[in-house]
């Protein structure tokens, strides 16, 4: 076999790696508007206590765990799973 075509499961690994891509990508653009808009609301009803800060950091830890779980993980390949067996065999 051809190890320059994808397998089955590297073709799967990467369609959900797209999905997730662009699902962060739209969690982000939400983030974004959501969060403009009640500044806005904190802004016109004068400048009080910054309440969207609640918002802004607890939604931003989501979205940084997100994004961290994106771009950091990668398939687990039979090298991996031999040097597992090596620590514990």
């Amino acid at each position: 076999m051809d190890s320059s075509v994808p397998s089955s499961a590297q073709r799967d690994w990467a369609r959900r790696q797209l999905e997730k891509k662009r699902r962060l990508r739209t969690d982000f653009t939400g983030y974004v508007v959501i969060n403009v808009f009640l500044v806005a609301i904190w802004a016109i009803s004068g400048f009080g206590y910054f309440w969207p800060g609640w918002v802004l950091g607890g939604w931003g830890v989501l979205l940084a765990l997100g994004a961290w779980n994106t771009y950091t993980t990668h398939p687990i390949t039979e090298s991996d799973i031999d040097r597992e067996l090596q620590r514990h065999g």
